[in-house]
Formats: structure tokens, sequence, C-alpha cells
């Protein structure tokens, strides 16, 4: 559906300033109880900033007056992903984390990824150095797709490949940190991307850093992956039954009931209950009913209660 018309309005919150460059906005107006709310920290995809996807604000409005959401401005947000990366935004993820840690003893935190966001959800947790960051109470990955199956989709026919053998060989130059030419990404991009974040996100070797929700990894990949994710982080997973860049090939529920195995084979925990197949949302849900809006909000609102009431069991006896 289009993106509903935009109209200017005041937004009320708080700014917090958790580094020196990075800042994290907290949704709703002052309240008495606002140093203990737990926190749900909303991480968006590529190109993303504050308030530039709607349904966020939805969550914020209907949270329990314990629970709060936050949106950090990374690095990567806006249109400096093109020469970020997924273990730069899981360092930054931690500080902010650290921060409401400080501000708020004994919150819970959860993460919530949207599309790449639940790239750097997955970093977070399982990634380099993973175990240096200040653990989480849950997390959420909405909308978590493949960009080298997005992009083998979109982009027309041997383009892609063309993209990665330029890519490849400036990175074999050198020359990763260096922009490639816009005639080179603007098939799938409109943003400046790096040689090297090009790589990552294309992954035509199958091995790219962003490379965690293609349909065709095998067992060994995703049991690095999901099968690490600690039971002390709780899962989540909304998969948009509309999302139109998944390619038509995927098998959706297929593909989050092979997720949720290796997560519990694992030993971690995922909330079947509430997670699944969102049906009728788009990658965003921007433009999408409001009923289907609300279904993403009650799942999202119901997994909350359960990290709050620690309501969740191990799958460690599979």
């Amino acid at each position: 559906m289009p993106r509903p018309p935009f109209t200017p309005s005041p937004h009320p919150g708080t700014l917090h300033h958790f580094t020196s460059r990075l800042v994290a906005f907290e949704h709703g107006g002052p309240s008495p109880s606002a140093s203990d709310r737990n926190v749900l920290i909303w991480i968006g995809g590529l190109g993303d900033g504050l308030l530039t996807v709607p349904y966020p604000q939805a969550i914020a409005a209907s949270l329990p007056p314990n629970w709060c959401l936050v949106q950090p401005v990374l690095y990567s947000s806006y249109i400096g992903w093109g020469a970020s990366s997924l273990k730069r935004d899981a360092k930054e993820l931690g500080r902010c984390v650290e921060y409401f840690k400080s501000r708020r003893p004994g919150a819970k935190i959860v993460l919530m990824g949207h599309s790449t966001g639940s790239q750097d959800c997955m970093e977070y947790l399982v990634g380099a150095e993973s175990a240096e960051r200040p653990g989480i109470d849950g997390v959420i990955l909405q909308a978590g797709i493949s960009d080298r199956e997005g992009m083998i989709a979109g982009m027309p026919d041997g383009t892609y490949e063309a993209s990665c053998k330029t890519a490849q060989q400036w990175v074999d130059e050198g020359r990763g940190g260096d922009f490639l030419p816009l005639s080179v990404t603007t098939d799938i991009f409109v943003t400046p991307c790096t040689a090297s974040r090009w790589l990552s996100l294309a992954s035509p070797d199958k091995n790219g850093a962003d490379d965690y929700f293609s349909s065709d990894l095998d067992a060994e990949k995703l049991k690095a992956t999901f099968g690490r994710l600690p039971k002390e982080s709780p899962l989540l997973i909304l998969f948009g039954g509309a999302d139109p860049f998944v390619p038509q090939h995927v098998d959706r529920r297929g593909l989050v009931a092979k997720w949720t195995d290796v997560v519990k084979r694992g030993g971690g925990v995922v909330d079947e209950e509430n997670g699944g197949i969102v049906e009728g949302a788009t990658h965003n849900l921007s433009g999408d009913p409001e009923h289907v809006v609300q279904d993403l909000v009650r799942r999202v609102k119901a997994f909350l209660e359960k990290v709050d009431q620690a309501s969740f069991v191990s799958s460690a006896h599979l």
C-alpha cells in the first residue's frame, strides 16, 4: 500500500545523550515513574532514523506505564549505513544498553530490530565480542530478511554478479573502504556504499557479515547464529506475510519454523505463541490496514509481558 501523506507535527519525548556523538529518543511525555521504566530499544533498517517508520509510534502509545520505547540514532542511521557495519552498530548499541542499565538499575531491556536492525540484534547477541556486551532480556526480529535474496530478485539480470565482482576486486586491492560508483549500486540502493559493505550485504559466497536470514543457509551456519542465542534473551520472530522484499520462492512459514527449531535445539527460548507470520504485513507496515498494525502491536505487548513476568521456559532439554 502507498505510504500515507506526511503531516508535520511535534512529537513529545526525552532525548538521551548516551555517547558524545550519539543520542536515543524516548517516546512519550515526562512521567514520575520514568526512572523505573523497562526499555524497548527499536533499531531501524537501512536508511531509517528517528520517526521514519510509523509503527514504533503505535507500539509506544500502547505500552503499559512500566515500559517505554527508545529509538537510538547510530552512525549508520539515515545514509550512514553505506560506510558502516553490523560490528560498529553492535558496539554502539552496547553503549546504549549500558546507559539505560546505569540509569535504570533493575529495568528489563529488550532489543527490537526492523529489517537490517534485526541483523544488528543478531550481531549483538552472537557476533564477534558478543560476550563482552551487556546482556539483554529479550530480542524481537521484525522483517528480518535476506539482503542477498532481495538484491538478486530486485536487480536487472547480470548486475548483481557484476557489482559483486567490482566490489571484490576493490577489496582485493585494499580499497574496501572506498565508495563504489553509483553506476554500480543504484540498481538497488541510492545511498553511497563502500565495497566492503556491499559484499557484506550481497554475500555472493553466502558468508557476508549481514547474511543472517537467507533461506538457503545451511545447518552449520544457522547453528552458529540462531543456535547460539542465549536462553536469557528470549526471541520473538515477526515475519511479514506480505513483505514485498521476500522473493516468491521463499517458504515464509517454513523459514520461521526452521529458525525456531535451531534456536530451541541450541537451548534458546522462542515465543511461538506470539511469533510467526503477521498476516498482511508489508516490510515496515507503512500504509498497512490498522488491524494489521494492531496485530503486530498486540504481539509485541504480549511478548514484553512475558519478559516482565519471566514466564519463559528454556528449551535446553531438546
